[in-house]
């Protein structure tokens, strides 16, 4: 991310939100799908279905891909990841909000990936919507550029 932080810190964190959002919807936090939780926290940069699952066997997990899809899936539901639509890779949800409405911040040139909270945004595009007679159902805004690191490089 863009400003320093410790990483392991928000590891732990996105662990515990998991496991408070599975107690609080009656849901289970499976081994498989911890372990992929983690992996995609291990950076801050989108994260392949397929390099998950290389990831997954290099640390003795013998999943299939399938099962890598299905845990993608209950954390993209439950809103502990987000899938970046233009890389077809998620990244670990840094909010808690029940919205699958995104904004992510991406770097072109280091590919990190910051989501962006900014209720202001989603009220405006759903008023612009609104006005165009048209209802959206998902908003997911995806904004490309240079990050404040690599412009100082």
């Amino acid at each position: 991310m863009w400003k320093r932080h410790r990483h392991s810190e928000c590891i732990k964190e996105a662990i515990s939100r998991a496991e408070k959002t599975c107690i609080a919807r009656k849901c289970r936090l499976t081994p498989i799908r911890k372990k992929v939780l983690e992996l995609i926290w291990k950076s801050h940069k989108p994260i392949k279905a397929y390099d998950l699952l290389a990831q997954l066997s290099s640390d003795n997990f013998t999943e299939k891909p399938p099962t890598v899809y299905r845990a993608l899936e209950f954390l993209h539901e439950n809103n502990l990841i987000h899938r970046i639509e233009s890389q077809n890779a998620y990244i670990g949800c840094n909010a808690d909000h029940d919205s699958f409405d995104s904004k992510f911040l991406i770097c072109d040139k280091c590919n990190e990936v910051e989501e962006l909270i900014e209720p202001k945004v989603n009220k405006a595009l759903f008023e612009i919507s609104k006005k165009q007679g048209f209802t959206p159902s998902l908003v997911n805004v995806e904004i490309h550029g240079t990050c404040s690191q690599c412009a100082q490089r």
